[in-house]
């Protein structure tokens, strides 16, 4: 299955740790724009110091280690319908373009499902994603958390994985995880 990251799971770092962990267990392939990435970019420099430098550091990572994720603009391929913020359609374009079925995103108001439904598409918040990936493969994703949790902790000490999971807004993982492991 492709789906296309939006900008806003793609930047928090850990949403995207696990997402992209998932991802490299072979659960699904990420799609992105170069448009994408530079929102990403963009929304790192709003807060300032070192944040666009190393979110530039992090997209050329990401790019070196998905090549084949980076799709090319088709602008105007989604013409005529009606957007609640014609400044995403791109996103939109870029599923589109990928053969993408889904897009992943926090952003949900964005993407009417009326309108992705006639396109062939539809936009799923990163919780219930990865949530679906979890179910029907539990071990990948439990890892990919596992990892995510574990450099959390290097770089900053220890956090709660419930804490944690819960600032990269992925609450019904966390309490899916938590019953497993008991």
């Amino acid at each position: 299955m492709r789906a296309v990251l939006d900008a806003c799971v793609l930047y928090p770092t850990v949403l995207r740790e696990i997402l992209i962990g998932t991802a490299d267990a072979g659960l699904f392939a990420p799609r992105w724009s170069g448009r994408i990435l530079a929102e990403w970019r963009h929304a790192a420099a709003r807060l300032g110091g070192q944040q666009a430098a190393v979110a530039g550091a992090e997209i050329a990572l990401l790019r070196l280690a998905h090549p084949e994720a980076e799709i090319p603009e088709h602008p105007g391929r989604t013409a005529g319908y009606d957007w609640p913020d014609p400044a995403d359609r791109h996103v939109v374009e870029t599923a589109l373009a990928a053969g993408a079925g889904v897009i992943v995103t926090a952003n949900l108001r964005d993407f009417p499902s009326r309108t992705l439904s006639a396109l062939g598409l539809r936009a799923i918040h990163p919780d219930p994603f990865l949530l679906e990936l979890w179910r029907a493969d539990p071990a990948p994703v439990a890892a990919s958390v596992r990892a995510a949790h574990d450099r959390a902790q290097a770089l900053g000490g220890p956090v709660a994985l419930r804490a944690l999971m819960g600032r990269a807004r992925l609450p019904r993982l966390a309490k899916a995880l938590e019953r497993a492991a008991s």
